[in-house]
């Protein structure tokens, strides 16, 4: 009898949503696309590895842990997640949020020098709904300033097809349902103290002008592209 109770206990912890099943991670940090000085000067080796491997994996940990808790969250891809952030838990909506921000932040970026020119059709389109290069980056810096507290900044392809910046409270983004104005986002900064605090201190106008240099513009305008 007791070899049979052991059996049955064995199958269980191995039986789906029980165990070491139960326990394997749903969502995981990616790698950074380059090295951690990689954006320096604009980005020290200091911050990156901070906000990466701590800040990050924070949201990452504690996502798993969120949905871990949600049988009706179970399977479900981060868009997903997002989509529905308007009637999940706080914690899942600040995590998932978290981690799908951060992952399209690092993806945003490259080498100071590499790909600092957006495609001549994402140009076209920028000078459309802004006037030009030089009022898109006024109007996205703005919006940067004007952000109190944390959060992002984005540039969106509105349901119309038109480009806009949006800025979004805390983790927050566009994919969400109960955002503010929805859309597909482009490009995003991280408005965060703890995304440029350590070399920038209180000057986060400064760190939005020097962000500009490690822009990959490829990958912006493979998005705008693709949208």
């Amino acid at each position: 009898m007791r070899r049979i109770l052991a059996a049955l206990v064995a199958l269980l912890l191995l039986w789906p949503g029980q165990g070491a099943w139960a326990a394997a991670p749903v969502f995981t940090l990616p790698a950074l696309p380059y090295a951690v000085d990689a954006l320096e000067p604009a980005i020290d080796a200091t911050t990156m590895t901070i906000h990466h491997d701590r800040h990050h994996q924070a949201y990452v940990d504690n996502l798993n842990a969120a949905v871990a808790g949600d049988p009706s969250l179970a399977g479900l891809s981060l868009e997903q997640v997002l989509s529905r952030a308007s009637t999940t838990p706080e914690a899942v909506r600040n995590n998932a949020g978290g981690h799908w921000n951060h992952s399209f932040f690092w993806a945003s970026l490259t080498r100071p020098g590499q790909e600092d020119e957006p495609s001549p059709a994402l140009r076209e389109a920028l000078v459309r709904d802004f006037g030009s290069m030089e009022q898109f980056r006024s109007a996205f810096r703005a919006a940067g300033l004007a952000r109190f507290g944390s959060g992002w900044v984005w540039l969106i392809t509105d349901s119309e097809g038109k480009l806009q910046v949006i800025s979004t409270p805390n983790q927050d983004n566009p994919l969400m349902d109960l955002a503010p104005v929805g859309g597909t986002p482009l490009l995003a900064n991280d408005v965060w103290e703890h995304a440029y605090y350590l070399k920038y201190q209180n000057r986060r106008a400064d760190y939005l002008d020097a962000w500009w240099s490690v822009v990959d513009w490829s990958v912006v305008s493979d998005r705008y592209a693709a949208r």
